[in-house]
């Protein structure tokens, strides 16, 4: 039972005086000792507190177990000081319980005696010791050997420290399987180890169940875990081979072949380590054999991988051994001792124990005999030749072998890849010879040298051929002379002395090439000269007195041997402040290039015009009301129609104009363009600009057609976009003229936005029409061609004069400028360049339009 022990120290009131601290004070405190977790019954007393005073007095107790936690534990009656205690307190939440404890005259509530009480709980066994986990698991090698820590448990004890309440011992309650091979070994620390030998085989997996015990004097409490133990097997089994399938032949020169296969049987797990084959080749000197393990079957697979001569012998006794991936070991008891370790036998490969020996067999292997192709004794040879050398000079002989006992040991020898057909070899000796002469400058010279494959074919079934390559280092000579790179410059004008590079080359390699010797052939003194004159590039400079022009200069190039050649260089003088002077190679006057651009000018002028004669504008904007809200125009994206001497080339469109209303750039969509006899379509959209309220009837365009007596088309408004949408409804067979179609844009005010109107020209048989722009882009293209030619031709004829420099003489100095000499334009009053441009047709209207606002500005 719990113990319960009152201190209690006097305390001074601070409402008592010297004298009354003087007076004697009679307390009787009684000590109890009440084990933790007493069952009741609740409430009982504990102790009760005496006072002897003349006076009356009242009693209060506060603090743990009071009014703090644990509440309500104990309580004092006020007026006989009983205390009482109404349930139990747990040791391992609280070993002592602190109070104060009062005494109060009932006449003034003063204190008279202030106490403070410990009430100190003394601890039961009534808590086990307890594992930290239910469940421990753990995975050893069967290979573990004896002794060997397999894990720790750990369990603690809630109880007081260091009483027998809280100390316990662990215990090894039950083991499964139980094994003979086996002992598991529980220390006081917790930790576990064995005595023995796993044996996977026997089993994969031990549980023992581990009790923690404590050492209390009145109960023993105790709780329980339970400790897994998984075996992983290891290699205690050795792969035995136990047959093998296969022909065992192979032929010779064959690679990638398997001849053999070997079966295995092991006992460990199926495709661990301990259980998946390692196979050995013994015999195999040359390296033509490898063996891989199947993965699913562990059967072992001999490949050829370096092919076998038959010459060199017909069998090939190879030895086959067999392992596992995992070291082998092997664990026997022997004797089981009462104290200690087993006596046991145990080999581990892998910590130095005794090595076994593997599974071996030996197996042969047949090579059969095919025909061999030639060998070539040097397969890459050299040999060194001039390129000036006369047709058959011996080059250099290739000799080859076939060490076939047959008649296809028979073969002669072929050039296989002559890239230049310069070479020659004899089938029977192999000896080669130029059959053409050979240039080292070829593109078939690589790095001065110039390759041939050669073959060695037998008369075998199939014929084998042997190849070999032969490497003939051209001899350079010097057989090319140095060139120009260009044959055209451009110096630049200046009052000093100006110049430009030359560079030359050469095919021929040193001694034969660069560095090079220029010079200047002909009368060019005070007016030429090269400076450099030695290198592989000479520097061309220009006198001063040379002026803007084209001129033409020898040049002669000698190489170190002293080969040249002679060459005509193109000098072209400009004073480089144009961008294309330096990419041009004539000059030509300023009045040549502006009679050309003249004409080129007047030719389109003609152009125009001719177009303007043959075809009729579709439309032309109608001016607007400057007031007018909408400051835009209406015109046909196609600007004309056939003219009336246009041939039709007999289309299968119906060509109607496609419109485009524009304000602040709103353009039209659609082709314009009907299929014919095709209904139902939409070829048009208008588009419209409105700044109007959107949606109000002010805003919402209305649009109407006139002139549609055959009742062919039908325009409706998009209500979103107010956009006019053209629809075809029906299409009939039209006369042959033009057939115009007013068209009248406005809104639901009534208030007309546009007018105007588009043309449809059809063939009176087919039904079908033409756009005249593109007719007359059809008939023009070859007489715009046959004109531009004529002029230019004109213009070129007189070159050869047009190369001299003449100065011109436009005033003497020192003479007044006369306005008096230039020319008088006559313009007449009458003379409207609006009407003009109006006339030239829809492209010029724009233009037409800008002027005439900016002059009504002005």
């Amino acid at each position: 039972m719990l113990l319960l022990t009152l201190l209690i120290f006097l305390l001074p009131s601070p409402s008592c005086t010297a004298a009354q601290s003087r007076q004697k004070r009679d307390w009787i405190i009684d000590s109890y000792e009440i084990e933790e977790g007493n069952p009741g019954p609740f409430p009982y007393e504990l102790s009760q507190v005496a006072v002897d005073r003349k006076y009356q007095v009242f009693f209060d107790l506060k603090g743990q177990g009071v009014d703090q936690d644990p509440k309500g534990v104990l309580r004092i009656e006020e007026s006989t000081g009983k205390i009482v205690v109404y349930k139990p307190v747990d040791f391992e939440e609280y070993q002592v319980l602190r109070l104060s404890f009062e005494a109060k005259k009932q006449e003034d509530q003063s204190i008279d005696t202030r106490l403070g009480i410990e009430i100190t709980i003394r601890d039961i066994n009534d808590n086990p010791p307890l594992f930290d986990v239910d469940l421990y698991n753990v995975t050893v090698e069967e290979s573990l050997y004896q002794g060997s820590h397999l894990l720790t448990v750990f369990a603690s004890d809630r109880d007081k420290p260091n009483t027998r309440n809280s100390t316990f011992h662990y215990a090894i309650k039950s083991v499964s399987p139980e094994s003979s091979n086996i002992e598991f070994v529980l220390k006081e620390t917790g930790g576990l180890s064995f005595k023995g030998c796993f044996d996977y085989e026997v089993a994969r997996e031990h549980r023992l169940v581990i009790e923690a015990i404590d050492h209390g004097e009145v109960i023993q409490l105790s709780s329980s875990t339970t400790v897994v133990i998984k075996v992983a097997d290891s290699n205690d089994h050795l792969p035995v081979i136990i047959g093998q399938t296969g022909s065992g032949k192979v032929k010779e020169n064959e690679v990638g072949v398997s001849p053999l296969r070997l079966h295995v049987m092991d006992k460990d797990k199926t495709h661990s380590k301990a259980w998946t084959a390692k196979y050995t080749i013994q015999g195999d000197k040359g390296g033509h054999f490898k063996i891989e393990t199947n993965e699913e079957t562990n059967d072992g697979i001999l490949t050829v991988v370096k092919p076998l001569d038959f010459e060199n012998g017909a069998m090939k006794n190879l030895k086959i051994s067999v392992t596992n991936e995992a070291p082998y070991f092997s664990c026997k008891v022997k004797r089981q001792l009462s104290s200690g370790p087993w006596d046991v036998d145990f080999t581990d490969e892998q910590i130095g124990g005794m090595r076994v020996q593997p599974n071996t067999t030996t197996v042969v292997i047949e090579v059969e005999d095919v025909n061999d192709p030639p060998n070539f004794v040097v397969t890459v040879k050299e040999a060194n030749l001039k390129e000036d050398a006369p047709i058959g000079t011996w080059v250099e002989k290739v000799t080859a072998v076939d060490r076939d006992a047959t008649a296809s040991s028979d073969f002669i020898y072929k050039v296989g890849h002559d890239p230049g057909g310069w070479m020659n070899i004899d089938p029977q000796t192999g000896d080669i010879t130029t059959r053409k002469m050979v240039d080292r400058e070829s593109d078939h010279v690589v790095n001065g040298v110039y390759t041939v494959i050669l073959h060695a074919v037998d008369k075998g079934e199939p014929p084998m051929t042997g190849t070999a390559t032969l490497q003939i280092h051209v001899i350079d000579v010097n057989d090319n002379v140095p060139e120009l790179k260009v044959n055209h410059v451009v110096v630049c004008m200046s009052d000093n002395q100006t110049s430009t590079n030359i560079s030359a080359t050469d095919l021929d390699a040193s001694p034969y090439g660069g560095p090079f010797k220029f010079e200047l052939l002909g009368d060019v003194k005070g007016q030429w000269k090269l400076d450099p004159f030695y290198g592989f590039t000479a520097g061309l400079v220009r006198h001063s007195r040379v002026y803007v022009g084209l001129y033409t200069l020898r040049v002669k190039v000698s190489d170190l041997q002293g080969t040249y050649g002679i060459y005509k260089l193109n000098v072209t003088v400009c004073s480089c402040l144009e961008h294309h002077c330096r990419n041009r190679n004539l000059t030509i006057s300023s009045s040549v290039v502006i009679a050309l651009l003249l004409a080129i000018a007047l030719l389109l002028l003609a152009v125009l015009a001719l177009i303007t004669i043959s075809c009729k504008p579709v439309f032309s904007p109608m001016p607007v009301d400057e007031t007018s809200e909408v400051n835009g125009y209406l015109m046909s994206s196609n600007e004309e129609a056939p003219g009336s001497d246009i041939k039709g080339r007999g289309d299968s469109f119906v060509s109607s104009n496609s419109w485009r209303y524009s304000t602040n750039k709103h353009l039209n969509k659609g082709s314009g363009k009907v299929k014919e006899n095709e209904v139902g379509v939409s070829p048009l959209h208008l588009h419209v600009m409105d700044k109007d309220k959107t949606d109000s009837k002010s805003w919402t365009a209305k649009y109407t057609i006139q002139g549609d007596k055959g009742g062919h088309l039908k325009l409706e408004t998009n209500e979103e976009t107010n956009d006019g949408i053209l629809t075809v409804e029906k299409l009939g067979e039209l006369p042959l003229h033009e057939q115009s179609e007013n068209v009248r844009v406005s809104d639901e005010s009534t208030q007309d936005i546009w007018k105007g109107r588009y043309s449809v020209r059809t063939l009176k048989h087919l039904n079908k029409t033409e756009e005249c722009n593109a007719a007359s882009s059809y008939q023009m293209s070859d007489e715009i061609l046959l004109l531009l030619q004529r002029k230019i031709s004109s213009l070129q004829e007189p070159m050869a004069e047009l190369l001299d420099y003449e100065p011109q003489t436009y005033a003497e100095e020192g003479e007044p400028y006369s306005p008096a000499d230039l020319g008088y334009l006559d313009i007449s009053e009458n003379y409207s360049l609006h009407k003009v441009l109006e006339n030239l047709g829809p492209e010029f209207n724009e233009l037409a339009n800008c002027i005439r606002n900016h002059n009504h500005r002005d």
